[in-house]
């Protein structure tokens, strides 16, 4: 059974870049993307992911928020961030929201793909 994966970013390039990057493995699925955190926590409740690529700074509802409420609504799901910032300050919110990790965007893909698993 392939894990299921909602892509949440506010640049398509990305969340393009990324779906064609996970379609390589059979194993993964995404089954969702969403461009703004409100639409995340709609795509999650609809999709049932089993992990959500969540990016930080988005419109709507920060990935931070919507971190907190995806894992409240299901506390299957895992939360992967993927983001530019490492402030010490982000990380520690995003893991108090419930995020289980996070790979910063300059990471190579070898390095996002451990992860991910």
């Amino acid at each position: 059974m392939a894990i299921r994966i909602l892509i949440v970013d506010d640049h398509s390039v990305v969340r393009e870049g990324l779906r064609m990057f996970l379609a390589r493995d059979p194993d993964l699925e995404v089954v969702g993307e969403a461009a703004d955190g409100a639409e995340a926590l709609e795509q999650a409740r609809q999709m049932r992911p089993d992990v959500v690529i969540m990016d930080i700074h988005m419109p709507e509802l920060t990935g931070i928020e919507a971190t907190r409420r995806i894992c409240h609504d299901d506390q299957k799901v895992r939360i992967l961030i993927l983001t530019a910032y490492d402030e010490p300050a982000y990380i520690h919110a995003l893991l108090d929201a419930g995020a289980d990790g996070f790979v910063l965007k300059t990471a190579a893909l070898s390095e996002f793909y451990k992860a991910l698993q």
